[in-house]
């Protein structure tokens, strides 16, 4: 038996944040960001918008997709960094909202990577028996930890959510196979110090800024082309197939810049990449989902399809998985 996903979904703020907006902001150009980023605009939620309230809604087209009812599902797992609260997981209050009185639920934190852990998790429960359907959501709100007043970071980051109900197949098609890898010696190129138990919430975390996100970008940009390149290798390899066996591929949306190497290193196609930074930026654990949602509404990514899913982040994470659609 194989997991395989029934049904996607997807959402974005209704706020649009344009590059000119942030003009405003800091000393920044729409020209400097989209050459650095290739990001023209991003949503952001709205005040009292929470991760939560993307969740349900990318969770609702979802199983609306897969033709499932909330009631029929065994698991939620939420792939976030920016939940509602550090406790109880936003997995629990969407599960609430959505009425699926039987599920379990719980979080995943593996910032920009974290949909393709959970969907790792949910295709493990699937392939046991142990449960029948899995919905899987990546929801952040990263303007929440994003610093206005840091022009290298504050012209990334959006918010979104996106999701995937997966369920069991006997066909030979669905989830081939997950790669999942980690090296905490990285743990300082993307990092948010303050907030938790190592730096609480006090006056010296909120006057050092310390509840924002951090990044050492340069050190992140060749390290994220080199880790992605490696897990898509990786991820075809594991199923005897090569890099021109590859449909499209869909990566965490984090840097224009990012791609277009990781692409020609790969000997890819920008055809053959599922893009939406543009649009809605960088937003971490529901990148993958939104663009994936993206492309199965508009037709690109058809029956017999195979995807390969790949992803770099805090952690340092990476990881990638190969679909057969």
């Amino acid at each position: 038996m194989r997991s395989h996903i029934l049904g996607t979904g997807s959402y974005v703020p209704k706020q649009v944040l344009t590059n000119v907006d942030l003009e405003q902001l800091v000393d920044t150009s729409d020209a400097w960001i989209v050459e650095r980023t290739g990001i023209r605009e991003r949503r952001r939620a709205a005040p009292g918008e929470a991760c939560s309230d993307l969740g349900v809604q990318a969770a609702q087209q979802a199983l609306s997709a897969a033709h499932i009812q909330a009631a029929d599902l065994d698991l939620i797992i939420v792939a976030t960094c920016t939940g509602d609260s550090p406790l109880p997981s936003t997995a629990s209050l969407i599960q609430y909202r959505l009425g699926a009185a039987r599920a379990a639920a719980f979080d995943i934190s593996a910032a920009c990577c974290g949909f393709v852990y959970a969907l790792s998790v949910a295709d493990a429960f699937v392939r046991s028996g142990q449960y029948r359907y899995v919905l899987v959501i990546g929801a952040e709100v990263m303007t929440s930890i994003t610093d206005w007043t840091d022009r290298n970071t504050c012209v990334i980051f959006g918010d979104g959510a996106g999701a995937a109900v997966v369920g069991p197949t006997e066909e030979d098609r669905g989830l081939l196979s997950i790669h999942l890898h980690a090296d905490g010696r990285l743990s300082d190129l993307i990092c948010v110090p303050g907030g938790g138990s190592s730096i609480p919430a006090s006056e010296f975390m909120l006057a050092e800024r310390l509840q924002f996100v951090k990044m050492r970008g340069n050190e992140t940009f060749k390290i994220a082309v080199k880790t992605m390149e490696g897990a898509v290798r990786e991820a075809v390899a594991a199923q005897d197939l090569t890099v021109a066996d590859i449909d499209f591929l869909v990566p965490h949306q984090a840097n224009i810049r990012i791609l277009k190497a990781v692409v020609e290193r790969l000997g890819l196609s920008m055809d053959q990449v599922i893009i939406n930074l543009d649009r809605v930026g960088n937003t971490s654990a529901a990148s993958i989902p939104l663009a994936l949602d993206e492309a199965v509404r508009a037709g690109q990514i058809q029956p017999g399809s195979l995807i390969v899913l790949a992803a770099f982040g805090a952690g340092l994470t990476w990881a990638s998985g190969v679909i057969r659609w």
